[in-house]
């Protein structure tokens, strides 16, 4: 079952897959690159929470037949971030429900492709988290320089989130390891707390990027640094199967806020970008050649 959905602005058109539902709640599949709230700073870009309030206003048939006045997101996706978006029908679900996922439990697993080798199948960070805006007058760490430009970062270009350890607020993320290749790691991340580009930041720390996440140093992925033979078509240019940072919130497990029962919702469709650098990871592989770092020529 799914939810159409349509911008005037843009003309773009969606099918949300519903993933759960019941009087009480909403979960929905949000696709990677979509903005979930409505962002002053995004110009006409569509939010899927924008779309959802305007179909419901509108009493479009997919609002009208689930008797909607109401729906709120208990959590915040990045518009990077793809999988499970869970929606409060009502306001006392909404505050239930917020109350717990801000309760440090092991309630999300998220998946992503790290630059970089892990030492262990399990390991954990736990390392307080400020955002660039923290004054330096009050003495905190200084951000980390932009990893494309060393020493050249600006507000739009410097990460959002960085280590610091007097200033920060308290983070805590568990890791484990889905599936290996020599230079790069499928992960699941479970996030213990909820700061702003918590996952990002703490891969970061520990030296294991998201692949395509330049803005924490991470490099794309290139097919042509996979497959042996690798041919560019004549007027082609290559583009990296990851260039742009994917997390996909695979599976959220809570309390249902009115009968306290376990549920879990998952999101078993990855992106398709994702899913494409999967394939052929699990094919190329073990034939990586140098770095994992974008090619210096993209043309034939």
């Amino acid at each position: 079952m799914t939810i159409k959905l349509s911008s005037p602005a843009t003309h773009q058109f969606w099918e949300i897959p519903v993933l759960y539902e019941d009087e009480h709640l909403l979960a929905l599949a949000k696709p990677a690159g979509m903005l979930t709230s409505p962002n002053r700073n995004a110009g006409d870009q569509p939010s899927l929470m924008a779309l959802l309030h305007a179909g419901v206003t509108a009493g479009k048939p997919w609002a009208a037949e689930r008797h909607l006045t109401y729906l709120a997101n208990v959590h915040r996706l990045d518009p990077e971030t793809s999988g499970v978006l869970l929606l409060a029908r009502s306001k006392p679900a909404l505050m239930k429900l917020a109350s717990f996922l801000g309760s440090e439990q092991p309630c999300q697993k998220y998946l992503v492709l790290v630059q970089g080798t892990p030492a262990e199948d399990r390991f954990e960070v736990d390392a307080k988290l400020a955002a660039v805006s923290v004054p330096q007058s009050l003495g905190g760490d200084p951000p980390p320089p932009d990893p494309g430009e060393p020493g050249q970062s600006s507000p739009d270009t410097m990460p959002k989130a960085y280590v610091d350890s007097r200033h920060g607020k308290r983070a805590r993320s568990v890791f484990l390891v889905r599936e290996r290749f020599p230079r790069w790691t499928l992960l699941e991340c479970q996030p213990l707390t909820t700061r702003p580009h918590q996952l990002r930041a703490h891969l970061r720390y520990v030296r294991l990027p998201i692949a395509g996440d330049s803005l924490y140093g991470g490099r794309s992925l290139w097919l042509s640094r996979l497959k042996p033979g690798y041919r560019l078509k004549p007027k082609h240019t290559e583009r990296p199967l990851l260039g742009q940072p994917l997390l996909h919130l695979a599976e959220l497990t809570f309390p249902h806020p009115v009968t306290g029962q376990p549920v879990t919702v998952t999101a078993p469709l990855l992106p398709k970008d994702l899913e494409v650098a999967l394939k052929y990871l699990r094919r190329y592989g073990n034939e990586e050649r140098g770095a994992p770092e974008a090619p210096e020529a993209s043309e034939a």
